[in-house]
């Protein structure tokens, strides 16, 4: 069975990728990602929104896991 990774790119670091979990099924990856809470241009938290000031514009994926 295929697993995946979940990862963090930043816009303004191109080719930077930041795994944030793995060993994950597909169903679970793509639930991370829909959630608007993994992007910063739909994140509502606190957290999230001090995350994009610092760095600027970022999202989530997912890609399989070697």
């Amino acid at each position: 069975m295929k697993k995946y990774k979940v990862q963090r790119l930043y816009f303004n670091k191109p080719g930077y990728k930041y795994t944030l979990l793995s060993n994950l099924t597909l169903e679970q990856a793509q639930a991370h990602c829909s959630d608007p809470e993994t992007s910063s241009s739909t994140c509502t938290s606190r957290y999230k929104r001090s995350l994009t000031r610092k760095h600027g514009p970022w999202f989530d994926c997912y890609a399989e896991d070697n």
